[in-house]
């Protein structure tokens, strides 16, 4: 079947060969190449990092190299971050603009925070976290716009097995132990507070306009515009134009 495909691909080319400029034909016998890759190992190679499981959700080894290196950097940033003092305003600025994949404008977290990889969570616009945030990034965390954060929150993605032979150390081939673990991503939507103590759980996404009451635990989705709280954290009820608040000056 692929010898097929390529006596048909360059026949194409050869076609074409009088009357094509040379540029033309060779974009054109690149782009045939890309659709018929010789070997398939090679198109493999890439996806085997153990970054490239890890956020694609798949089984991975938190012992590796690139992985190790990826959170001792975000480390030493927020350890450098939870050591400022409130005159360190513009370093902090700069030392969660290196810490965050991607961020909007106007964004703010107490000291101090954690997080695994920091590169793998992105925020919106007017993003304010209190004391003690804590995300495990293992998996991509996408929070929206205008997202309030309350004190002693986790975001956490990763999972472990439910076995324990899955689940147990073993023997890595350096001589040290490892073991597996996969990840799930969290997407929080726009205008959306967890209040104290919360911990939101891999693989759950939370809707747009939705308040989550203090100490819940999140485990599955919760939809746009509710208030939900509990352990496991439900929906309680609607949020409604009666509870708006009459504001100063409005």
């Amino acid at each position: 079947m692929t010898v097929h495909h390529d006596k048909m691909a360059y026949g194409r080319i050869a076609a074409l060969r009088e009357d094509a400029p040379e540029e033309r034909l060779a974009a054109m016998a690149q782009a045939l190449s890309a659709e018929h890759p010789q070997n398939k190992d090679e198109r493999q190679e890439e996806t085997l990092r153990e970054y490239d499981k890890m956020t694609a959700g798949e089984l991975y080894n938190p012992s590796d190299e690139e992985l190790v290196a990826m959170r001792t950097r975000v480390r030493k940033l927020f350890k450098e971050y939870n050591d400022t003092t409130e005159d360190d305003k513009e370093r902090r600025q700069e030392l969660l603009h290196e810490m965050f994949g991607s961020h909007g404008t106007f964004i703010y977290c107490e000291p101090p925070v954690r997080f695994d990889y920091g590169k793998n969570t992105h925020v919106g616009d007017c993003f304010f976290s209190n004391f003690n945030l804590v995300v495990l990034d293992c998996a991509p965390v996408n929070i929206g716009k205008q997202c309030f954060i309350g004190p002693n929150v986790s975001i956490v993605t990763p999972v472990h097995p439910l076995l324990a032979c899955d689940r147990n150390m073993r023997p890595a081939p350096d001589g040290t132990k490892f073991d597996y673990e996969y990840a799930k991503p969290i997407t929080i939507g726009d205008n959306v507070w967890l209040a104290s103590n919360v911990t939101v759980c891999g693989g759950v996404t939370i809707g747009h306009d939705t308040v989550i009451g203090a100490g819940s635990v999140v485990t599955r989705n919760i939809p746009a515009n509710v208030f939900a709280a509990g352990n496991p954290c439900r929906v309680i009820r609607p949020i409604t134009e009666k509870d708006k608040m009459k504001l100063p000056n409005e």
